[in-house]
């Protein structure tokens, strides 16, 4: 099995890309060594002394360093290739139990202005930020504000570039071809 890195824009972040899939459908991301409990790949990560947040994709994951911490990738790389290569030949799933998600239902002029966010989202911007590692998600939209809440994920929580990425790559491209949306912001 040969994993691939990358570097991504944020410098306590490596994207690992074990050449197999990740996640079937959606995202997800750990915070806590609690959360890592439904996923056996991400309890392994966990153990790793100096890593501090997981996220996975359809193809990818990333890890982030914990930024009080004196290790070097250099040295968590060896480890962390090893506990995802070590998953992969246990044959186990990636998640031991399902989420069902409730996603607030939207109706009438404001339902379809969502969707066109979530299409957007869909089809233009998370295939962008998946290649930096990380994920944009939709949280809500106040018709009366004109403000889109989206959570970032993975590589883009926390990094240096993703004000500019929500500022003068998303935010114009909604307020381009979704006239409602007159700001977003990031919810933590």
């Amino acid at each position: 099995m040969f994993i691939q890195t990358e570097a991504t824009p944020n410098p306590d972040v490596i994207k690992f890309l074990p050449g197999q899939a990740v996640l079937a459908q959606g995202t997800k991301q750990f915070v806590s060594e609690d959360e890592a409990k439904v996923s056996p790949l991400a309890e392994a990560l966990f153990k790793i002394d100096g890593v501090s947040a997981l996220f996975f994709g359809s193809d990818f994951l990333t890890v982030r360093r914990s930024p009080e911490s004196s290790t070097i990738w250099a040295q968590l790389k060896p480890p962390i290739l090893a506990a995802i290569m070590d998953f992969y030949t246990s044959g186990q799933p990636i998640l031991r139990e399902t989420e069902v998600k409730t996603e607030t239902v939207y109706e009438g002029e404001l339902g379809q202005i969502v969707a066109e966010i979530k299409d957007l989202l869909d089809t233009r911007v998370r295939p962008a930020v998946a290649q930096d590692g990380g994920d944009i998600e939709f949280d809500s939209f106040d018709m009366d504000s004109g403000t889109l809440y989206l959570h970032m994920r993975g590589a883009c929580a926390g990094c240096p570039s993703s004000s500019a990425t929500l500022r003068q790559g998303v935010e114009s491209l909604m307020k381009h071809y979704v006239p409602e949306v007159l700001h977003i912001e990031a919810v933590l």
